[in-house]
């Protein structure tokens, strides 16, 4: 009898329709984007220049010993989120969008959530323009185009876990 009981504890914690949990998984999976948002294979938009240099001047030049830290251009699909409502709550995707515009709005931290549940903190790369507040478009387009899937090309940097991926091309003109 145990082992009927034990049994069926294990087919219903491996249920197909539970969500995935672990470092790897988009937590609420069925918070899903809108049908006009862009996909994976088709992304809405991008966000970010195609860069030849892995950090700008005014980074180089802010570095310590004007050393910035390790960092690769790379180019990720995925989807833009507010992070503090996706950290503490779970929430994306298209029924969030109101509520993550507001966030984003107030100041909130800019995500990227990729297809395998990686999460991404976005941020403008240009260090004297940000420092200066002369970035604002970024978190424009960042509010924009909450809850779609945007192809980003920036500079990806980490450290102890945590992940970043500094966006260029967003200084006012």
């Amino acid at each position: 009898m145990c082992s009927i009981v034990a049994a069926g504890l294990v087919a219903a914690q491996t249920d197909k329709k539970a969500p995935k949990s672990g470092p790897n998984s988009v937590l609420h999976p069925e918070m899903t984007v809108g049908a006009d948002a862009g996909t994976y294979d088709k992304p809405m938009g991008t966000l970010g220049d195609k860069a030849s240099e892995t950090w700008t001047a005014t980074t180089v030049g802010a570095g310590v010993d004007k050393k910035p830290e390790m960092g690769k251009i790379m180019t990720l699909t995925g989807e833009i989120i507010d992070m503090s409502c996706y950290l503490q709550l779970g929430k994306h995707g298209e029924k969030h969008v109101a509520c993550g515009k507001k966030c984003l709005t107030a100041g909130q931290p800019v995500g990227l959530l990729a297809k395998d549940g990686s999460v991404y903190m976005l941020m403008e790369e240009e260090h004297d323009p940000r420092r200066d507040g002369q970035t604002a478009a970024f978190r424009k387009a960042a509010i924009d185009h909450l809850g779609h899937i945007m192809e980003v090309t920036g500079t990806e940097a980490s450290h102890a876990g945590f992940k970043a991926i500094y966006v260029q091309g967003f200084v006012n003109k």
